[in-house]
């Protein structure tokens, strides 16, 4: 009997939680390994064995090792372990869905991710000052430039490709979704479409969805009430 692949990953991290909702998603059997970021893990010389970057998530799959969520993505697929909804078999519809998978590391993950570390990360682990109101103005600017261009150039569906879910939006809702943890929610009358199509992903993906993001929804609400 083939062993099940092993999904190592920590719900903190945007790209495991979209891997793994991909994987429930699918239905797909998977041997789930948490790797606790927030006590550096993924920076043991066991991990190191897993993942040689030390970075989450990671794919294993007998003896094969894989890192980056869209290799693995395209990997499963591959191997018909994901969803054809989710990373459809079309030729057209892949290469869309590719397409904003490519476009989403200069144009969200940065900046969504950059506004996560500063804001959030680094200052709740005594690593970093809180940032000074003019430093998270220009982080926010920044995510706010993001919103907008997936606002007018992303939003023409119910889903970033078409009108149905797929990795693309367990992928970019996963990005804006992290920044509640610094208090930041998008603003439904600057940026509609998005706020009503993050929505849509959140229902689309329960009841996985509560469980990918129970820790980043407490702790935005602990913090709201200091």
């Amino acid at each position: 009997m083939a062993q099940a692949i092993k999904l190592y990953y920590d719900f903190l991290s945007p790209p495991s939680r979209a891997v793994w909702l991909a994987l429930k998603l699918s239905k797909t059997q998977f041997e789930a390994c948490p790797v606790a970021l927030r006590k550096r893990e993924q920076l043991t010389d066991e991990y190191k064995k897993i993942n040689r970057f030390q970075k989450l998530p990671a794919l294993v799959d007998g003896n094969f090792h894989l890192s980056e969520s869209v290799a693995m993505i395209r990997y499963l697929s591959d191997k018909n372990q994901l969803s054809q909804q989710l990373y459809p078999k079309d030729l057209q519809t892949r290469a869309r869905v590719d397409e904003y998978l490519m476009w989403q590391f200069r144009n969200v993950h940065v900046p969504c991710g950059t506004y996560f570390v500063k804001g959030w990360l680094l200052p709740i682990n005594g690593l970093a000052p809180k940032p000074k109101p003019e430093v998270v103005a220009k982080l926010v600017k920044d995510v706010e430039t993001c919103l907008d261009l997936l606002e007018r150039f992303w939003m023409t569906d119910d889903y970033l490709v078409g009108n149905k879910l797929t990795v693309a939006d367990l992928s970019c809702a996963s990005e804006i979704e992290q920044l509640r943890l610094c208090q930041f929610n998008v603003n439904e009358r600057q940026f509609p479409k998005v706020a009503k199509w993050l929505e849509r992903v959140r229902n689309a993906s329960k009841p996985y969805n509560d469980v990918a993001y129970e820790f980043v929804y407490q702790k935005s609400k602990q913090a709201a009430k200091l």
